[in-house]
């Protein structure tokens, strides 16, 4: 069997959403402005091997994942989704969640932080792509709705009702879950949500420099800082902090630790090289 060839994050081209690399920085965008962005069968399984093929590309440091058109997802396409849904038997719908689900395991287990920048409606899947990413920033008109509820399903989706109540708390994890009303920004931003709110002409920038910041700090070390707050969920206080030792102790062992004591002695910023 041909052996597949390595990933490269500067040629690859996904048929069904937007993918380039500026510096060291990957932008996702989903690019279905004139409906909100819905997300279909296929663009959900790109996303996922994007994701996943991201845990061996050392040239993308950090991500933003944002929308076209002033909207940042609209959900699962009722259409193309939700219609053949409706026709599916029970096994076919079962690996229809467990591949959604594959999604949110796939942004949570790659090693580069993830920065959403939402605008608009968020809503469905959507919000749960915003929920998955490491950082979280919105417009005043973003509207933020886990709707399931409204289509007849439940709030646990993708993960929902592990992620979200560490967010912005159980009472009001639960209040968005079963009501499925919209978030507004100002509420996201206060409960934890959003890390911070800008205008629409430049919410993209702002993730974009925070990418970029993030980018240029210690690869490694970061990419443990992402493990480590997602593995502690499981975990008692005691095992956290021998967990955490043995994680500082590896990231001591890179040149980028070596490099930033040299930087601090020669009285420089450290440049890091992500090895």
């Amino acid at each position: 069997m041909t052996a597949k060839p390595p990933f490269d994050p500067a040629t690859c081209a996904p048929r069904h959403f937007g993918w380039r690399l500026q510096e060291r920085v990957g932008v996702v965008t989903l690019d279905r402005p004139q409906r909100k962005n819905p997300l279909t069968f296929d663009s959900y399984a790109e996303l996922r091997d994007l994701f996943r093929a991201l845990t061996a590309a050392p040239a993308v440091r950090a991500l933003v994942i944002t929308g076209a058109g002033g909207n940042f997802c609209s959900g699962g396409d009722v259409h193309e989704i939700i219609g053949p849904l409706t026709q599916r038997t029970p096994e076919g719908l079962l690996e229809f969640t467990r591949m959604t689900g594959d999604v949110v395991k796939a942004m949570r287990a790659c090693p580069q932080p993830i920065v959403a920048a939402v605008d608009g409606v968020c809503a469905g899947a959507g919000a749960i792509l915003a929920m998955a990413a490491d950082f979280r920033l919105g417009t005043p008109r973003a509207r933020t709705a886990f709707l399931f509820t409204r289509v007849g399903l439940a709030g646990c989706d993708m993960g929902a009702c592990s992620i979200l109540p560490r967010i912005i708390g159980q009472g009001r994890a639960a209040e968005l879950l079963y009501t499925g009303r919209a978030m507004t920004a100002e509420e996201g931003h206060s409960w934890g949500f959003f890390n911070r709110l800008a205008a629409a002409e430049s919410v993209l920038g702002e993730a974009m420099a925070l990418a970029a910041q993030i980018a240029q700090g210690p690869t490694f070390a970061h990419a443990m800082t992402k493990r480590m707050l997602h593995a502690e969920w499981h975990l008692p206080i005691d095992a956290a902090i021998d967990a955490e030792a043995e994680a500082q102790a590896a990231c001591m062992q890179t040149e980028d630790f070596r490099r930033a004591y040299r930087a601090f002695v020669a009285k420089q910023p450290p440049r890091f090289e992500g090895d």
